[in-house]
């Protein structure tokens, strides 16, 4: 699994031209699923989405984590992430999970930041949809997980 993070004073999705998620201050995750994640996968990267510390504290050093500050969190599901792109011009995208596979991945993703922060605080595109997300980078601060980082 591949995760992009990027803290964002305020983000949102529209599916068919419908606003249908909008988070303030959090954290935009746009989740990639390969061929081969485990069922362990989405547990191991939520708990170090939750726990990553890139939100400064009283000091200004980026020492909070999007639980510690009470942020929310969107979800968008994004199989681009998964882009083969060493040979041509025009990526590939076969090393993507099939619906049937990512499917499960993702919701299991979404569940166990659920479990970890309120559910409330979390929010969601709809997979597969043609989605519009707007955002607002706050730092700019962008990191990328994956789930062979097995540190968490």
């Amino acid at each position: 699994m591949i995760a992009l993070i990027q803290r964002v004073s305020e983000a949102g999705v529209t599916i068919s031209g419908l606003k249908t998620a909008s988070i303030n201050s959090g954290l935009l995750v746009l989740l990639g699923i390969k061929h081969g994640d485990s069922p362990n996968d989405p547990k191991l990267l939520a708990r170090k989405t939750a726990a990553l510390r890139i939100f400064p504290d009283d000091c200004g050093k980026m020492n909070l984590s999007v639980s510690d500050t009470g942020g929310e969190i969107l979800v968008i599901s994004q199989f681009t992430l998964c882009a083969e792109t060493r040979k041509g011009n025009r990526p590939s995208f076969i090393n993507a999970a099939p619906p049937e596979e990512a499917i499960p991945l993702y919701e299991s993703f979404i569940a166990h930041l659920g479990t970890i922060m309120s559910a409330s605080r979390i929010k969601t595109g709809e997979f597969g949809a043609d989605m519009k997300v707007n955002l607002i980078n706050d730092g700019p601060v962008t990191i990328t997980l994956t789930s062979g980082e097995r540190d968490t």
